[in-house]
């Protein structure tokens, strides 16, 4: 496990690149942070430099278990605690709705929590609904919720960038219970309408037909080379069109060959599941920070594609 990622547990194997450990059933929020180990708290504290002299407007943010220093922000920013921050999410949890995952990236600068929503189909596959939920202590972002569908068959990631539907939006914290349940439920609203904008964006893809023509401009575009390129970049972006069309012409993809809808399927599990080219310490982390942000070349050749 990649030493940037350092504690997980999840709920039945899903396809996070190995940064989980099963356990046996779904528990509340709390439960969640304490086996993932994220109950700790975080704490502000003065600066100061050599000298003992204090450095005004900013705080460290430090981990209160260890004394770890995970960010430096103004002396203006409020501390949500890794409590604080998913309490409002036991409201969702019921039925089929339950935690899943959890845990740390950047030694504990990003904490993050993942529900699954009931299995939907999209364009005629099982598809798992999960919404992730993130909070930071390093002062780069607010609480964040994202929406990542998961094609069954072949574990790719389906979170494409929709012009009717967010994937993804922050959450004001607040210590109302009221305001609190009421997050909850637009956290609901917004993920069916994503899924729902998904499937029916899914349909016209899959009755959509690209030629290989078609498709090799596409990679053309996504890829380009010119006569300044270096022959280890002109290698590099044939490597990088070989790996899409292997993809491409896999069996999980064979009933939407020749659609725009299967050119997205073969892009989703290149950017998916395929190795490095090289393994950094922190790969899988930021595989996974892209996952829940939506992968640049996903939603490139989903724009690029044509659609009825």
């Amino acid at each position: 496990m990649s030493a940037s990622v350092e504690t997980m547990m999840y709920v039945r194997e899903k396809p996070w690149h190995g940064l989980g450990t099963q356990v046996e059933e779904a528990p509340t929020s709390a439960d969640a942070l304490r086996l993932a180990g994220l109950d700790w708290t975080v704490e502000q504290r003065n600066i100061q430099v050599c000298g003992g002299t204090k450095i005004s407007n900013y705080k460290a943010n430090v981990r209160s278990s260890d004394g770890k220093v995970l960010g430096v922000v103004s002396d203006r920013y409020k501390i949500v605690q890794n409590a604080e921050a998913f309490e409002f999410t036991d409201s969702l949890i019921g039925g089929e709705v339950h935690y899943e995952t959890a845990g740390s990236l950047n030694g504990g600068k990003k904490i993050w929590l993942l529900a699954k929503l009931p299995d939907t189909e999209i364009a005629g596959d099982k598809t798992e609904p999960y919404l992730c939920f993130s909070n930071t202590h390093d002062g780069s972002g607010a609480i964040r919720v994202c929406m990542t569908p998961i094609r069954v068959v072949c574990n790719n990631t389906l979170n494409l960038a929709l012009d009717n539907a967010k994937r993804s939006w922050s959450v004001r914290h607040t210590g109302d219970i009221r305001r609190k349940a009421h997050e909850a439920r637009a956290c609901l609203y917004l993920a069916h309408n994503y899924i729902q904008s998904l499937a029916e964006r899914a349909d016209r893809m899959a009755n959509t037909t690209v030629t290989r023509e078609q498709l090799n401009q596409i990679l053309d575009e996504l890829f380009p080379v010119d006569e300044n390129s270096s022959e280890r970049e002109k290698r590099g972006v044939e490597k990088l069109k070989t790996e899409y069309m292997t993809c491409y012409f896999a069996p999980d993809i064979l009933k939407f060959r020749g659609t725009a809808w299967g050119a997205v399927n073969a892009m989703s599990d290149m950017i998916s599941h395929n190795a490095p080219r090289r393994k950094t310490e922190n790969y899988r982390e930021n595989n996974w920070g892209r996952i829940m942000d939506g992968h640049i070349l996903l939603d490139k050749m989903t724009a690029l594609l044509p659609v009825r």
